[in-house]
């Protein structure tokens, strides 16, 4: 089985979850879902997780103890000479090459990082449900034309899927330019298909419901039917995959700011030009790459642990 077809069925697995759900239990679907994450130690964990990100990064620059860019130590530091500061009771990570400290640049970094991961995600959500609504009202509504816009949007979207996301994300920071706006643009770019594909899928095993017939025999428009009744039903495992897309924008946006596609300002703390920056120094100060790489993989795991909870309370297969 081919890569894309993997991701493929994936996605299209998640769009099934809500139908399922609902009738099998024939009871709220989030209400059922809320239950059954309060009993996981695996979405306790994430929301944990979650929860001391987002509070760091919006109170993050009030509680850093010194100015994240003052280079108030650099005397202290001599990268020439491999001599660095490590942890002390002033500086609690240490020091970076220009002598400002770990500490405060890693609490302002969380913000820009969370802001990257957060504005990647919501341009991929914004676009991706509007390509999937229009494709999905087309295959379910549209007839035979509908069917074809269908095709051709769905073949658009198996190219983006096929291609290594990284790849694409690369492709499009290198064509805009070096910039904070191109990195989110680019990894948001990446998300499009995702969500397209999974609202589509989501739309298309609602279009059968009863409610649905219901609505066609009583003469109501097939625009009102897509978005009063079709399109609110399908969003649940859209807000699954959100939980899911922000670990892959975080990972993805710190990948690229570590290629230099990032920030041109490295004044500016965040955690993938952190990284950047301190592999130069990895072999006489580890912990300078150690903190931010750190805090990139635990923020990605936060959200992946909650996504994964979340998909599995909604798929009755994966239930015990």
């Amino acid at each position: 089985m081919t890569t894309l077809t993997k991701r493929a069925d994936k996605i299209d697995r998640l769009a099934e979850l809500t139908q399922q759900t609902e009738s099998t239990t024939g009871a709220s679907l989030w209400r059922e879902a809320l239950r059954r994450l309060k009993g996981s130690k695996m979405a306790i964990i994430g929301a944990v997780v979650i929860g001391v990100f987002v509070v760091l990064a919006i109170v993050g620059p009030w509680i850093a103890p010194y100015s994240p860019t003052a280079q108030t130590w650099r005397g202290e530091v001599f990268t020439n000479q491999g001599k660095f500061v490590g942890m002390r009771g002033e500086n609690w990570f240490g020091l970076d090459h220009l002598g400002r400290d770990l500490f405060s640049r890693m609490l302002v970094g969380a913000r820009q990082t969370l802001l990257v991961g957060v504005v990647s995600m919501l341009i991929g959500l914004v676009i991706g449900a509007a390509v999937g609504v229009l494709s999905g009202a087309a295959a379910t509504l549209g007839g035979k034309v509908g069917q074809r816009i269908d095709t051709v949007i769905m073949r658009i979207t198996d190219l983006m899927l096929s291609l290594p996301s990284l790849l694409l994300a690369v492709s499009v920071a290198a064509v805009m330019g070096q910039s904070l706006t191109t990195v989110m643009i680019a990894v948001g770019v990446v998300q499009i298909p995702v969500f397209a594909r999974l609202l589509r899928g989501s739309m298309l095993a609602q279009g059968g419901a009863d409610y649905v017939l219901a609505a066609k025999a009583l003469g109501i428009r097939k625009k009102r039917i897509v978005l009063t009744q079709i399109l609110p039903n399908s969003l649940s495992p859209v807000i699954v995959q959100a939980t899911l897309s922000l670990a892959t924008a975080i990972i993805e946006a710190a990948a690229l700011s570590y290629l230099g596609l990032g920030n041109p300002d490295p004044a500016i703390p965040e955690w993938g030009v952190m990284l950047s920056q301190a592999q130069r120094f990895f072999d006489n100060e580890p912990m300078m790459a150690a903190y931010p790489a750190v805090g990139i993989i635990i923020t990605a795991l936060g959200f992946t642990l909650l996504g994964e909870a979340m998909r599995e309370a909604l798929d009755p297969k994966l239930r015990g």
